[in-house]
């Protein structure tokens, strides 16, 4: 009897290792990249260090043709994944792209939408289902209403005009409209993003699942005076989407500093995470930028 204990404890030890390890496999994901009026040379190999660099995620890339090349060889297989992210604006992909990420996207596989593309594809109805709002491309009234915040609730303008702007780059302040998200939780209400783009006037369905920050578009940098939607959620049947709009890349890796607030990095973590499992395991880093102070992560790694 005590040798057939022994034997038990031991597999029953082994089966709970083997739990352990399957416990901490990394995220396997996908980012698309390779055509984009962005720098996308420097953006999607900042995306995957921000990400492996967590320990959380393996990424793999799917580069396109570049623009003006034949793109019908540009098939993708999304079965492998449970994220994608999408680091693309550019040429249509072969229709049989388009239905195999609608189907990855509607059966519950994580996506990731950032920054420019939410540009992409504008004839694209499903696309900009899950992108929610997008901006530039021709879009206009036809897209949707613009969409943005005021008085305490989002508002859907259905008034006439491009889709798409931005004023000059600037620090601005991040306005948190749903701390209780497992993305935010935890995050100040308020923090200061480093220099950036900052979107506005932005179009489409506005089927916005959770909004979690806004920032104003100051007229004194020629924003739209607006308090616009720049990091939410999305629902697209079984699909969870995180949305966010900021992080404008640099000329270089080193020369970033977009994409080197801590405060970009934490939020792609955390809701990539959350996009690909429905939960946040990350601690709140101490590094997180605070109203008053940004925060860097030149070398995009928690410090």
């Amino acid at each position: 009897m005590k040798r057939l204990s022994n034997k038990f404890f031991a597999l029953l030890s082994a089966a709970l290792f083997v739990t352990c390890l399957s416990a901490k496999q990394p995220i396997k994901t996908l980012l698309i990249t390779g055509q984009n009026n962005h720098n996308w040379q420097v953006s999607h190999v900042v995306i995957k260090q921000t990400l492996e660099n967590s320990g959380l995620f393996t990424v793999d890339f799917a580069v396109s043709p570049s623009r003006g090349e034949d793109m019908s060889g540009f098939v993708l297989d999304f079965k492998p994944y449970d994220l994608v992210v999408v680091d693309y604006n550019g040429a249509p992909w072969p229709e049989e792209t388009n239905r195999r990420f609608i189907e990855f996207t509607r059966g519950g596989g994580g996506i990731v939408i950032y920054h420019a593309a939410d540009n992409a594809f504008s004839k694209w109805p499903e696309y900009n289902q899950i992108c929610a709002l997008g901006g530039w491309e021709g879009r206009n009234e036809e897209s949707g209403p613009w969409v943005y915040w005021k008085d305490g609730k989002l508002i859907k303008d259905t008034s006439p005009g491009n889709g798409g702007s931005h004023g000059r780059q600037h620090e601005y302040v991040l306005n948190g409209r749903n701390q209780s998200h497992p993305v935010t939780k935890g995050l100040p209400a308020r923090w200061r993003h480093a220099q950036d783009e900052l979107y506005d006037r932005m179009r489409g369905p506005g089927d916005i699942d959770a909004l979690l920050y806004t920032a104003y578009s100051d007229p004194s940098t020629n924003g739209s005076g607006r308090e616009e939607p720049l990091v939410f959620t999305v629902k697209f049947g079984k699909g969870r989407i995180f949305h966010t709009m900021l992080g404008h890349a640099g000329p270089t890796v080193e020369d970033n500093r977009a994409m080197q607030c801590t405060g970009f990095q934490v939020l792609l973590l955390r809701g990539a995470e959350w996009a690909a499992t429905g939960k946040v395991t990350q601690k709140i880093p101490s590094d997180f930028p605070t109203e008053t102070q940004i925060s860097l992560r030149e070398n995009y790694k928690h410090p």
